[in-house]
């Protein structure tokens, strides 16, 4: 990336968002029934390229088989109600019906119940009951804690998402998770993320990680730019990853790392640019938060919101547009990029001249200054 200087002796990277850059058609189209969206990690395929992100706004084990009958994958947050609450629907209404002003603190109070391991294993009983990929997520702090519940109750594809992941995580007052060692110990590939740069994502997949995630996550529910001053333009940091991704792929005799966009994914066309940026699949929280049968009831939170010492994220209403079915696949009734998400990227593959997502990644972009 080009440098600039912002001052004396110090100098910044230039940095695009999704919103920076316009992908360009090529000679040729073709019919969207020709195309393929298909993606698959390890042994595990799907007709959709999208993991729907781990949180209790979002996935449910309804939800999650819902998505996986689709033909995608959505990914249980094992730190959420839905693991130190029998019943989550009562915590569920109260967050949808709090006043704005108490909502960060209430929340906190709700997510202080201890993680009741045998939750895990009734929740995630339940998915694979239905005969779809099972998916969990834990952060980086619980996974030493609980990996071997969730490895026992059956898990299929195992997340590891944090604000951000490293493979060198320094401490002196806990022993750090040894994540090279983590992941080869396990059966079950690993999706491993946020990270941001190229560097970071190399050590990751270094460590085994089958996938990385890019991004902070959280989209409009995130505040870490706001409470931290960190952020990521993720075009630049798609393409970064996906260069690194290259390089491993010399550097290892040919293993392929998916490279999964987490974050600032919040209409159609920001598909078609993270996939043509070199993303293999997105990660969506907001735009399935927005469906009927979301478990956040036109509320949209991550776990940033009830961290109880530092809150990074906010409790937002996103309202409802549709079913997931329309939001995922269409119809649609707007125009604005918020349903048939997948049926944008199929015209988009199609108007552009490519034929499956592995094409799409070539596709030219420019800067888009309108």
């Amino acid at each position: 990336m080009n440098e600039i200087e912002i001052g004396p002796g110090k100098r910044a990277r230039v940095g695009y968002s999704f919103d920076d850059i316009a992908i360009v058609p090529s000679r040729r189209t073709r019919d969207p029934e020709e195309v393929s969206i298909n993606w698959q990690i390890d042994a595990y395929k799907f007709e959709l390229p999208l993991l729907a992100a781990p949180m209790d706004s979002v996935v449910s084990p309804e939800t999650a088989i819902a998505i996986g009958k689709m033909g995608g994958l959505g990914v249980l947050n094992l730190e959420g109600l839905w693991t130190r609450h029998e019943d989550p629907r009562i915590p569920l209404g109260e967050i949808a019906s709090l006043p704005q002003e108490q909502a960060i603190r209430r929340m906190q109070e709700l997510y202080s119940l201890p993680i009741q391991p045998e939750l895990i294993k009734s929740r995630l009983a339940e998915i694979r009951a239905a005969g779809v990929t099972v998916a969990a997520a834990l952060s980086p702090s619980r996974t030493a804690e609980l990996h071997k519940t969730v490895i026992d109750a059956g898990v299929d594809l195992f997340v590891i998402r944090g604000t951000t992941v490293s493979a060198e995580h320094v401490a002196t007052a806990n022993a750090p998770l040894n994540l090279k060692k983590f992941i080869y110990e396990l059966d079950v590939p690993v999706i491993v993320g946020g990270c941001a740069t190229g560097a970071g994502a190399l050590h990751l997949m270094r460590a085994g990680a089958a996938g990385v995630l890019v991004g902070f996550g959280g989209g409009s529910a995130h505040t870490t730019r706001t409470v931290l001053g960190i952020a990521v333009p993720m075009a630049s940091a798609v393409a970064e990853v996906a260069s690194a991704r290259r390089d491993y792929m010399d550097e290892s005799g040919g293993r392929y790392v998916h490279v999964i966009a987490d974050g600032s994914v919040g209409r159609s066309g920001d598909i078609a640019k993270a996939i043509a940026c070199g993303a293999d699949a997105v990660m969506m929280g907001s735009p399935l938060a927005k469906a009927v049968e979301s478990p956040g009831k036109g509320w949209h939170w991550g776990s940033e919101a009830h961290h109880n010492e530092l809150p990074r994220g906010n409790r937002v209403q996103v309202g409802t547009v549709g079913t997931l079915q329309e939001i995922l696949t269409g119809p649609s009734h707007t125009a604005d990029g918020s349903m048939n998400l997948f049926g944008a990227l199929r015209r988009a593959l199609a108007t552009s001249g490519y034929s499956d997502l592995k094409e799409f990644q070539r596709v030219e972009v420019v800067i888009d200054r309108a």
